[in-house]
């Protein structure tokens, strides 16, 4: 399976959080470009957030976020 543009704008998201401080989280402004609005959306939807509009991670997000970093700095 090749990564469509909705799951790169989720990996994109996830990069953005700080895993060194999970107490850290990030907010999605209602006027932010509306494919990083739907990302959000469905990052939340599969419970890897807990705001619909950014928040902090999940435990499962965590995880998720931890794999997203580690294979963008291999590939980067």
């Amino acid at each position: 399976m090749k990564f469509n543009q909705d799951i790169i704008d989720e990996l994109n998201i996830l990069l953005q959080y700080d895993l060194s401080n999970i107490e850290q989280g990030i907010k999605i402004h209602h006027d932010a470009d509306p494919r990083v609005v739907a990302a959000a959306a469905r990052l939340f939807n599969k419970k890897l957030i807990d705001k619909v509009d950014g928040g902090y991670l999940t435990s499962s997000g965590i995880t998720t976020a931890k794999h997203v970093q580690a294979i963008s700095g291999l590939l980067t």
